[in-house]
């Protein structure tokens, strides 16, 4: 396992542990697409596959005069951030709506922190789509207008947060090979105390944070 400098540089700031989360660090993220190319690569997952991804938010536009390369400080002050990349997937939310509406129990929050997929028990009914803020559920082999009617929206696919490389020391594929290590892992303390030393901030709002981090720990931000 690398040394504790060495995964403070990388982003992934610990691992493994039972509030483990995954967290942007939007002011860092160039939109390089790195953590796509890193996850797919990881899992072999197909074209249609796409655990991760980088919404482009108010593209081309500048943000408000000073605050240009500080997109969470200008929503802080109701200014516009401008052009924002925002890397996407699943955060394995503490109160994980997608597991809430689901009505086979098929997503499951584990005992570790992870939010996971039976595979078994999915029936495609695409509910944890509608209701995951962050677009994490994936349908790559459905039929979309078969789904409205019947459900079967084939089995969902999503973000598992690396959990098997996370077992044996190792971060997220993405988050280690995130060229400006926009990609954070660690707790809630460990990720609000290196977005400060970044003197970065958070581009959630504070219902998406609770959702993300509960309402306890969504107070150290």
């Amino acid at each position: 396992m690398s040394s504790n400098k060495e995964i403070m540089r990388q982003g992934v700031i610990s691992t493994g542990g039972e509030d483990t989360r995954i967290f942007p660090d939007v002011e860092a993220c160039i939109d390089c697409g790195g953590c796509v190319v890193a996850c797919k690569r990881t899992w072999d997952s197909s074209v249609d596959e796409q655990r991760i991804s980088i919404s482009t938010m108010l593209e081309g536009q500048e943000g408000a005069q000073g605050l240009n390369a500080h997109s969470a400080r200008a929503l802080g002050q109701g200014e516009s951030p401008g052009e924002t990349a925002v890397p996407m997937q699943c955060y394995h939310c503490e109160n994980a709506p997608c597991v809430s509406v689901c009505p086979t129990d098929s997503l499951m929050k584990q005992e570790d922190g992870f939010v996971q997929v039976r595979d078994d028990l999915c029936v495609g009914c695409q509910y944890c789509l509608s209701a995951c803020p962050f677009g994490a559920p994936q349908f790559p082999d459905s039929d979309d207008a078969s789904a409205q009617l019947f459900g079967t929206g084939g089995t969902m696919d999503k973000c598992t947060m690396c959990e098997e490389r996370q077992d044996v020391g190792k971060g997220p594929a993405c988050a280690e090979e995130c060229a400006t290590d926009a990609i954070l892992v660690g707790n809630a303390e460990e990720i609000s105390s290196e977005l400060e030393r970044r003197d970065s901030g958070t581009f959630f709002n504070d219902v998406a944070m609770e959702i993300i981090f509960g309402e306890e720990e969504a107070q150290v931000f």
